[in-house]
């Protein structure tokens, strides 16, 4: 029997596994990782109806300096129902008598780490915190993964001899290339543990590309552990020392010791972003932003002065019909780029889609101002989605698939903007007589056969001449109102 003696922990009892019933034992898929054991695999203990999930593990391939537990077999203390040695019970797990040595990084975790204001600000005082402390520190990667449709993971570097810490958004596309799937990032987001590569010598293991790049500028030691969130999720972080010798087992330890606090400080600020980027992918910019300020209640909100831009696509229910799902899907998502894509380029905000609509606005500071730039912005968005459509029809007519028709319609007036629904079930939109009329004006786009019809308020607000197409009653409107469309040019 061994027994190991770690950092500040209680002594653990590793068996050889010819000692042990291993037809007790069922294999799991957990995997951890210790910076200077290498990484455990897990068994599950079943006797009888008995069991107790992954209360064994072992160091199958064990790094060199801890190469004495290989072929050795440690339980759970908690998961024994009784320990015995020489036929006599032992009621509490021994410790040990000699104090460790204070660690560092847990007074600067409870004195300082606390105070940083994001990821990025926590890296910093991290590796500032290392580097204090006597640390051979580098460099210090964190892979925070993310819930961004368009990002897999932010990427925050802090290197010794840089200003500060670089962060890099990584594509979903990061995860199918080569050099990702060469790395140690992969091993570890597949929950197969972690890394630790001495990188001296002549018989240095350099099996990940990134390892002969670093050696190339002098590096020594290489881990990379997994930072595991509070719901499993698996994150990444790395040391690099250029230090002869590397990390010290003492050092890692105490790096180790912190990791399960330091991750939950990581995942406050990831879910802090994670919930800011949700709601601005999903309510837009600037009401994502206003419910992150506090508007959360039914009711909160402000009656607020804008353009108001609606766009509809033609004939959607036929296409449905006669397209198959993906390709239906696909042509929606085509004109969703192109019509939600011209407002977010041109500064406006995308509050809902609706079916096959887009509802967006451009906010007005000045009520009373006779030409403000953000009609001017509007109009601009409604003629860029007007070309990038045509430029998709083209592309869909030589192909032989169905064109899209749509109508956009464009008004200025006083909105409500905020929550409206029900207690349990809020929508962050506009209300108002505004956004009935506007919806009324586009609907009229295929009687009159205008791509983009506009109101009076509207083409009043803009230098642009507009050609009058007549009055005409809305549904569910007073009186007549006065349509303007584009000059033909």
């Amino acid at each position: 029997m061994l027994v190991m003696h770690e950092t500040r922990l209680a002594p653990v009892f590793y068996f050889p596994r010819e000692d042990v019933r291993m037809d007790l034992l069922v294999k799991s898929d957990r995997h951890t990782h210790c910076p200077f054991k290498g990484n455990a695999s897990y068994w599950t203990i079943r006797v009888g109806e008995t069991s107790a999930k992954d209360a064994a593990w072992s160091y199958e391939t064990p790094y060199d300096e801890s190469s004495s537990v290989k072929g050795y077999i440690a339980f759970d203390w908690q998961a024994i129902a009784k320990w015995s040695a020489d036929d006599t019970e032992i009621v509490e797990q021994p410790r040990d008598k000699a104090v460790a040595k204070e660690n560092p990084l847990v007074s600067w975790l409870v004195r300082d780490a606390w105070m940083s204001k994001s990821s990025r600000d926590l890296v910093t005082r991290f590796s500032d915190a290392m580097i204090a402390a006597g640390f051979p520190l580098w460099q210090l990667r964190l892979l925070v993964r993310t819930m961004n449709p368009l990002l897999f993971a932010l990427v925050y570097t802090w290197r010794r001899d840089g200003d500060e810490v670089t962060v890099f958004e990584s594509p979903h596309e990061t995860l199918q290339s080569e050099r990702f799937r060469n790395s140690p990032f992969a091993l570890v987001i597949n929950g197969e543990g972690g890394v630790r590569r001495r990188l001296e010598g002549p018989n240095a293991r350099l099996d990940f590309p990134v390892l002969e790049d670093l050696v190339a500028e002098g590096a020594t030691d290489y881990v990379a552990m997994p930072l595991r969130f509070s719901d499993g999720q698996l994150n990444i972080l790395t040391l690099v020392s250029d230090r002869p010798g590397g990390f010290s087992t003492e050092e890692l330890g105490q790096i180790h010791e912190i990791l399960p606090t330091l991750s939950r400080l990581f995942e406050s600020h990831a879910l802090r972003l994670s919930s800011s980027t949700l709601l601005r992918t999903y309510l837009g910019s600037d009401a994502g932003q206003r419910v992150m300020d506090g508007l959360v209640k039914r009711g909160d909100g402000e009656d607020i002065h804008a353009a108001i831009w609606i766009t509809d696509l033609r004939d959607s229910t036929s296409l449905a019909a006669s397209l198959s799902r993906e390709d239906y899907l696909s042509l929606l998502n085509r004109y969703f780029d192109s019509m939600a894509g011209a407002v977010l380029d041109h500064g406006g905000e995308v509050l809902k889609f609706i079916g096959d609509s887009v509802l967006a606005i451009f906010a007005i500071d000045d009520p009373d101002q006779k030409e403000p730039e953000a009609c001017a912005r509007a109009l601009a968005a409604a003629d860029d989605a007007s070309r990038q459509i045509e430029a998709v029809n083209k592309e869909r007519a030589a192909d032989g698939a169905p064109l899209m028709e749509f109508g956009i319609g464009l008004h200025r007036g006083d909105l409500t903007y905020g929550n409206i629904g029900t207690t349990k079930r809020l929508d962050f939109t506009v209300i108002g007589s505004a956004v009935n009329e506007v919806a009324r004006i586009e609907s009229l786009s295929k009687t009159l056969n205008r791509q983009i019809l506009i109101s009076a308020a509207f083409a009043d607000s803009v230098p642009d001449p507009m050609i009058s197409l007549g009055h005409h009653t809305l549904r569910g409107v007073t009186g007549e109102r006065e349509i303007f469309g584009l000059p033909a040019a």
